[in-house]
C-alpha cells in the first residue's frame, strides 16, 4: 500500500509538474507551487526529486515517451502514411485547445540557456523522436527518397511547432489551422 501511495505522489508530481511547463516552462516549475497543487509539503517534494533538474528531466523524458505511443497510434490508425502526416499536426492543436497550452518540448528548447545539460537531451530527443517518425512517413509515402528524408521531416517538424507559438501567441487556435493549410498548400505537408 506504502509504495502504491508513493507512485501516486511521483505521478501527481510529474504530471503536475508538465503542466506547469507547458504552461511557464522550465522557468515555471517551481517546487512550492507544484506542492500546492499535488497536497504535500514543499520539502516532500526532494524526497521524489532531489532538484528541479532531475524533476525537469523526467518531465521531458516523459513527455518524448508519451509522444511516441501518441505516433505510434496515429500510424495504427491511419490508413496511409499520407493520412498519418496529415494528422500529425492535430497533436500540437490539442495542446493549444488546453488552455492555450505549448508543447513542453518546443517551450523548454526557448530557454536553451538555462537548461541543465540532462533535461536539455530530453528536449532534444523529443525533436528527434518526431522527425524520425515524420521521415518514416515520408519515405513510406514515396513523397521523399531515404537521403532527403531527413530534412524535410525536420522542416515539417519546425513548421508544425512554429505554427503552435504564433497561434498561441494570439490564444487562436482557428490561427493555427490557417497555418497548417498554407503548408498542405505550399506543398510541405500532404494535402
Amino acid at each position: 500500500m506504502a509504495a502504491t501511495l508513493k507512485r501516486d505522489v511521483r505521478e501527481a508530481i510529474l504530471v503536475a509538474a508538465r503542466e506547469a511547463a507547458m504552461a511557464y516552462g522550465y522557468a515555471g516549475i517551481n517546487f512550492r507551487d507544484l506542492a500546492e497543487t499535488v497536497g504535500i509539503k514543499a520539502a516532500s517534494i526532494n524526497y521524489y526529486y532531489a532538484n528541479k533538474a532531475i524533476l525537469g528531466e523526467a518531465v521531458a523524458r516523459r513527455y518524448w515517451e508519451d509522444i511516441v505511443r501518441d505516433l505510434e497510434a496515429i500510424s495504427a490508425r491511419a490508413q496511409s502514411p499520407i493520412e498519418a502526416l496529415r494528422r500529425y499536426p492535430g497533436i500540437f492543436r490539442l495542446s493549444l485547445e488546453r488552455n492555450n497550452r505549448m508543447c513542453l518540448s518546443s517551450f523548454m528548447a526557448t530557454e536553451y540557456d538555462a537548461l541543465p545539460e540532462q533535461v536539455l537531451k530530453e528536449v532534444q530527443s523529443f525533436a528527434d523522436v518526431n522527425t524520425a517518425w515524420i521521415r518514416e512517413q515520408l519515405v513510406a509515402a514515396k513523397l521523399v527518397e531515404p537521403r532527403d528524408g531527413e530534412m524535410r521531416a525536420r522542416a515539417i517538424y519546425a513548421a508544425v511547432a512554429g505554427a503552435q507559438i504564433i497561434a498561441r501567441s494570439r490564444s487562436d487556435t482557428n490561427l493555427f489551422d490557417s497555418l497548417i493549410r498554407s503548408y498542405q498548400e505550399a506543398g510541405l505537408l500532404p494535402n
